[in-house]
């Protein structure tokens, strides 16, 4: 088979969880997509500039931000991950059914706050569960999480596309029109959108026309309504629903019976262990755990390195997405307009199918060697891409590959550096909030020197980011050497320890043997 039958042994045990968590994540990408395509209609319906709505993007990536820090706060208990799940994927539901009363731009902005908030303790929450529930297999598992983020992400602007307005509300210039259309155009170039657009545009010409988004946030609230129905419906499943009656528990196998009774009987020990080393909390219970005064620095440098490599590798998602159109439509390549659209939507699409792919590689490879190939693979697209850099053909080609290699490198680090840890310590918080500040600080950074050094200076910076996150790479790998040797010389300590203790064990009990010899 294809797929080793362990693996899908474990999945069939765990499959009500997997699937919950994998929906989960669908809402996140279903309402961090949303903002581009509908952003001019949320323009006239606050009345706002664009200098001010785009308040509202930084509102929701700097919530999410928060969200994945303290996230990790909730997976003290079963109990408590699924309520916040719940709570979070609820609070996504109702933030897009309020969203078209919200008339004034603040209100919009606390709105996408909260909303950003409920994302990030879903993005950290899930990618915990996961790695807690299947530790050394979690590599394929976490790459089918992440890519219902990447499905979520391309389900949301085709669900606004046919509800979006094409004349706007006439309270912005020229160029916040056009700047905005350019978002419009990632998601709606079809052949059948322009016919209808171009109708539209002739029968409301010389007047405003009436939005109807607000049909479109309505739909995507009652679609996004099941994954708090299935996140209940698993916490009634495991009788954590205090309201409910118990009922009958389910029966256990031998094996898990076993593994019970030891877990009851280890039990102090093991939550002892746990909080040695920091367990899967938030970013500021891990650094507040005085335990951790004991372990080495290859045991900190694990998670800044791999915190690091994540603010470079999504930090350039977020700028490639946000800067590609921008790009295109300068000199030296100057595609028109719709030509240029469908490049976000081609790097989305890739991302997406990656994701996808690399669900049977990561089962065939180790993390390791996947995080090397992508990275190298990303700095050749980058390098190609800066060479060609007056084919538009090979803009297309590079945006491609790009997205493909791009694309795993959250979950493939996710998965290696919680395996180098043993599953304990910070690694998923540390790395998550990272990735999120990492995207957040590189739209800015990357935003800014092209204005201020022009579009050719999106490729250089792509390159020396890329090539500093494979170097902070390089770093991770000489410390997990070191950390392997750290722990291959505490267990023969260990071992040397063991052994004349129960020699003298041995030793004392063998004039009681003698003792008892004589007497018979």
């Amino acid at each position: 088979m294809f797929v080793d039958e362990r693996i899908v042994t474990l999945f069939k045990r765990n499959a009500h969880h997997t699937l919950t968590y994998w929906s989960v994540f669908f809402s996140f990408g279903l309402c961090i997509a949303f903002l581009g395509p509908t952003i001019l209609d949320l323009q006239c319906q606050t009345n706002s500039t664009l200098s001010q709505i785009t308040w509202v993007f930084f509102a929701q990536q700097f919530c999410l931000l928060i969200g994945s820090s303290v996230g990790g706060v909730f997976k003290r208990t079963l109990f408590s991950a699924l309520a916040a799940l719940f709570v979070s994927a609820l609070i996504i539901s109702v933030i897009f059914a309020i969203i078209p009363a919200c008339n004034n731009v603040l209100v919009l902005a606390i709105a996408m706050a909260v909303s950003g908030l409920a994302m990030g303790i879903i993005d950290t929450i899930a990618n915990i569960q996961l790695v807690t529930i299947y530790q050394k297999d979690s590599a394929v598992f976490l790459q089918a999480l992440h890519f219902f983020i990447g499905f979520g992400a391309l389900v949301s602007p085709l669900i606004a596309d046919p509800f979006l307005s094409e004349t706007g509300c006439g309270n912005h210039t020229g160029n916040g029109t056009e700047i905005i259309h350019h978002f419009r155009n990632m998601l709606r170039n079809s052949p059948i959108a322009e016919h209808n657009i171009t109708q539209s545009h002739s029968s409301h010409e010389g007047g405003e026309e009436e939005s109807s988004v607000h049909y479109a946030f309505w739909i995507m609230a009652l679609i996004n309504l099941p994954v708090p129905i299935a996140v209940l419906f698993l916490m009634y499943r495991e009788q954590l629903i205090p309201c409910c009656p118990s009922g009958t528990p389910r029966l256990l196998d031998k094996d898990e019976l076993a593994m019970e009774h030891q877990q009851g009987a280890e039990g102090p020990d093991v939550e002892q262990r746990e909080q040695e080393a920091g367990g899967h909390g938030s970013i500021f219970s891990c650094c507040q755990n005085d335990n951790l005064r004991g372990l080495p620095v290859s045991f900190f440098m694990i998670h800044i390195l791999g915190g690091l490599v994540l603010f470079m590798t999504d930090g350039i998602v977020g700028a490639y997405a946000g800067f590609v159109y921008t790009y295109a439509v300068a000199s030296p390549i100057s595609l028109p307009h719709k030509t240029a659209g469908y490049l976000a939507s081609i790097f989305w699409a890739a991302i997406t199918a990656g994701r996808l792919l690399s669900i049977p590689l990561s089962y065939r490879f180790q993390p390791v060697r996947l995080l090397m190939f992508n990275l190298a693979g990303a700095i050749v697209t980058v390098l190609m891409l800066l060479i060609f850099y007056t084919s538009s053909i090979f803009l297309f080609v590079g945006t491609c590959l790009c997205g493909l290699f791009l694309s795993s490198i959250f979950p493939c680090m996710l998965a290696y550096t919680e395996d180098i840890l043993d599953y304990q310590g910070c690694a998923t918080s540390v790395l998550v909030t990272s990735a999120g500040m990492g995207e957040m600080v590189m739209q800015v950074l990357v935003g800014s020197i092209i204005q201020s050094k022009g579009s050719y200076s999106f490729l250089l910076c792509g390159m020396i980011v890329a090539c500093i996150g494979f170097i902070v790479f390089i770093g991770l790998l000489l410390f997990h050497r070191m950390h392997r040797n750290y722990l291959t010389g505490t267990s023969k300590k260990s071992a040397m320890v063991e052994e004349p203790a129960a020699e003298q064990q041995n030793g004392s009990a063998m004039p009681e043997q003698k003792e008892d010899k004589e007497i018979s």
